[in-house]
């Protein structure tokens, strides 16, 4: 039986990773080409709530 050829595995499995990173960068690239960049929308913030650690005085406003 042949000796396995390591070095010949290693290089083919980092060719692979390589692809597939080029491959993934080139759809990261087509998605950011594709969607449209200040289209106006913006999101709404939520309303503030009063923090829970604020201490109330009597009037219901908080203290300091």
């Amino acid at each position: 039986m042949p000796k396995r050829n390591y070095g010949f595995e290693k290089r083919q499995k980092e060719l692979n990773r390589q692809q597939k990173q080029e491959e993934k960068r080139q759809r990261r690239l087509e998605r950011s080409d594709a969607a449209p960049e200040g289209d106006g929308e913006t999101e709404e913030a939520p309303p503030e709530t009063p923090r829970a650690h604020q201490r109330l005085n009597g009037t219901g406003e908080p203290e300091g």
